[in-house]
Parts: C-alpha cells; sequence; structure tokens
C-alpha cells in the first residue's frame, strides 16, 4: 500500500514564507534536516527594529537557514499589564523583513531567512486558555531562583510565560541554535538555565544591545515615549556611565557603585518634579542590580577582572499635561513605559557592553 502525506504549502513572501501553522513549520523544519542545513531560529513579538534586525542577520552568518516567529504571548503579561495595547505591525514588518531578505540575496550570505512562523494562541495553548494570574493553572515552566529576580519581582508572571513560550517555540521549531539581544539579559540566563536544565538540544547566542542615535536602547516600547519622555528617559544610561567612571578609578564596593547610580537617578527626578506640569517628564526609580557575569547573583563587591552586569529599570509615567501639537508617542503619552538596559561592568574599555 502506497501512503501519501498531505504537504502544506505555505504562503511564500519576498524571499521567505509565512507559516501559521505547527504541522506546516514542522514539515518545513524535516525537509531542512534531510537536506543537511542548521536551523537558526530568532522568536519574537514583532514591532520588529534594528535590534531584531541585527540578530536575523547574526543568525543569517552562522546557519543554513534562519526561521523568524512573531508572537505576542499573552502568559507573559501580567493581569494589570495591556496585552491588547501592545503594537501589532505585521504589515511594518514585512517591509522589513522582504529589504533583510533582499539584502541576504544581494549579500550573498552564508545562509538565507525561509520562514517568519506566526503561529495562533490557540494552537500554542492548545489545552487550556492562557492564564496570567500569579496562582493561574495551565502548563507552565518554572525557573527559580532566577525568574523571581529583577524584572520578576515587578512581573510576577512574565519569566514564566518567557520560559513557557519558549520551551513551546524550542520544541516546535528544534533550531540549533537561538537568538536573544543583551537589552534582554535576564532573559537570557532564564533561557540558558531552562536549556540547560531540561536538556534540550539548542545552543543559545546573545547578541549586543542596539541603540538609537541618542543612545536609548532600541525596544518595541519606546514608540510610546515621545520627545519629552524620551530625553528623560536616558537618565538611566546616564547612571550607567557615572557608575563605569567611578569603576574605572578603583571602585569596586557594591555600596559606592550602587549610590553612585541611584544619586544620578534621584538628582534628574528632582529636577523633573520642579518643572511645570507642561514641561516635565517624570519617572520611578525600579532597580539597580550589579551582578555576577556568569550567574545573576548580587555582588557585594566587583572582581576588577571579572567585572559586572550592572542593570536597572525605570518606569517612565504618563504626561501630566501634553501639549497641542506635541510629539506625545504612540497613545498620547497616557501609558506608562517601563524601560530596562544594561551594560557589561568592566575596565577594558574594547569589549563588548562597554559604552563610554
Amino acid at each position: 500500500m502506497r501512503l501519501r502525506f498531505n504537504i502544506i504549502k505555505p504562503r511564500r513572501l519576498t524571499g521567505f514564507q509565512k507559516v501559521t501553522s505547527i504541522p506546516a513549520l514542522r514539515q518545513l523544519r524535516h525537509r531542512a534536516l534531510r537536506a543537511g542545513n542548521t536551523v537558526g531560529f530568532v522568536p519574537t513579538m514583532g514591532a520588529l527594529h534594528q535590534g531584531h534586525l541585527a540578530l536575523i542577520r547574526q543568525a543569517v552568518r552562522e546557519n543554513d537557514q534562519v526561521y523568524v516567529s512573531i508572537y505576542v504571548n499573552p502568559t507573559q503579561f501580567g493581569v494589570s499589564e495591556d496585552l491588547s495595547s501592545y503594537p501589532r505591525t505585521w504589515d511594518a514588518d514585512k517591509v522589513k523583513l522582504a529589504a533583510l531578505a533582499m539584502e541576504f540575496k544581494n549579500d550573498n550570505q552564508v545562509g538565507h531567512m525561509s520562514v517568519v512562523f506566526m503561529p495562533k494562541t490557540k494552537d500554542m495553548y492548545p489545552g487550556s486558555p492562557p492564564s496570567s494570574e500569579v496562582d493561574g493553572q495551565g502548563s507552565f515552566v518554572t525557573i527559580t531562583p532566577l525568574s523571581s529576580r529583577l524584572e520578576g519581582t515587578s512581573r510576577p508572571v512574565f519569566f514564566r510565560g518567557v520560559a513557557t513560550v519558549c520551551m513551546k517555540l524550542l520544541n516546535i521549531v528544534q533550531p540549533e541554535r537561538v537568538y536573544f539581544g543583551q537589552k534582554d539579559i535576564q532573559q537570557t540566563f532564564v533561557v540558558k538555565r531552562m536549556v540547560q536544565d531540561f536538556h534540550l538540544n539548542s545552543e543559545v547566542r546573545v547578541g549586543p544591545t542596539i541603540r538609537e542615535h541618542d543612545g536609548l536602547a532600541m525596544s518595541s516600547r519606546n514608540v510610546y515615549l515621545g520627545e519629552r519622555r524620551r530625553k528623560v528617559a536616558l537618565v538611566l544610561l546616564d547612571s550607567f556611565k557615572e557608575v563605569q567612571r567611578i569603576f574605572a578609578r578603583g571602585a569596586k564596593k557594591r555600596r559606592f557603585l550602587y549610590n553612585a547610580a541611584i544619586e544620578r537617578l534621584s538628582l534628574v527626578e528632582k529636577q523633573q518634579y520642579a518643572l511645570p506640569r507642561d514641561k516635565r517628564a517624570r519617572f520611578e526609580i525600579d532597580y539597580i542590580s550589579i551582578a555576577d557575569p556568569d550567574t545573576l547573583d548580587e555582588l557585594e563587591e566587583v572582581d576588577a577582572e571579572h567585572g559586572a552586569i550592572l542593570s536597572g529599570a525605570i518606569k517612565m509615567l504618563p504626561l501630566e499635561e501634553p501639549q497641542e501639537g506635541e510629539d506625545t508617542g504612540l497613545g498620547g503619552g497616557t501609558s506608562t513605559v517601563r524601560l530596562i538596559d544594561n551594560i557589561h561592568l568592566e575596565l577594558l574599555s574594547a569589549k563588548v557592553g562597554y559604552i563610554p
């Protein structure tokens, strides 16, 4: 008896295929495996920017084929976070990806971007509706204690959602390598630990933070800032630079390094509150962390040779009195915008992550 298989033909875009079903994705992955092709995987939630594109470029240099996923994962949003407001920009993303595919073709890169995977939530969470409750029921992956620190303190379900969706995506795609950006440094630690602890056959690769012209770390959330809040948001990076300066001059104790960052942040915070409501951009300090670059454990003293991961988060609060004609960003400046950033605190300026 001759067996027949239904071959699913995903819709082809410029240089790559858009795939929405898991069986179709697995068929393509099986073909790549039979052809002896390595696959690199770049998971995203869309609203693509140059940080995402840099990761795709890195993946193309290191693999025969590259799969990119675009999926806004509901389980990493808490009940008080507005999932519906997260930017969904497929039309713009499609243009960027098509241009990137053409770039690879023209430059004759080692590999090529072959698949954009856009699954549906009912397929990603087939057993039950996804829950954003802290004590919600469902099939989840938890990585502790990493998930309960720093970002996890402010967003208690965030890393549970990240680990769960990454486990699902890695099981579906089964890539040789998966790519994340250094800006989301804690996320990279969580995924690395998950891959190690569950014996997943994928290498986690971390690309450097990509910054905008003014130094702000690229993020899909930057579109909400507008001009006024964007200028003030640079205070987080400025505080890191101050810590880097005193570290280079010999300060190694946590209390000196931490205080340098907090003093810089507090000074700008006071300056903003002293301004009229129609001129200021208020923010709140969430945390500053000085952690071991291998474990993310907090350090009391930084080893000069080993360095540390200096990271932090601030919340840019809504504009109190937006002015007519003012650039207030997407949403009119009415939402709180939470920003994170980090650098590798070290003495050698030539190393990745140093900000002069």
